[in-house]
């Protein structure tokens, strides 16, 4: 059976559909990102992974930090805060007096 004229089968094929625009990771998969970068960020690149880790919580929080808030993008906001704090606090101390070439 054919369909008729102006009755196709996919009624909107340009249409997002129910589960939104589709041009990035989803929230659960930046949050699980964020936590996996915050982990590492304890023992190598702290300096570097740590704000990754915070970018990646904040956007899977929704850009936002008020309403619900998924647990694995609070995590990832909370241990890359330390991790860059941690990181920093090291290359203050790595950089005191007495530990230059001269």
């Amino acid at each position: 059976m054919m369909a008729g004229f102006g009755h196709t089968t996919r009624k909107h094929p340009r249409s997002r559909g129910r589960t939104g625009s589709r041009s990035g990771p989803d929230n659960a998969t930046l949050g699980i990102v964020g936590v996996v970068c915050a982990v590492a960020g304890f023992f190598v690149l702290g300096i570097v992974l740590g704000p990754v880790a915070i970018l990646c919580g904040w956007l899977a929080m929704g850009r936002r930090w008020n309403g619900a808030k998924p647990l694995p993008a609070v995590i990832a906001v909370v241990l890359g805060a330390i991790d860059t704090i941690l990181a920093l606090v090291w290359m203050a101390g790595t950089a005191g007096p007495g530990t230059g070439m001269f």
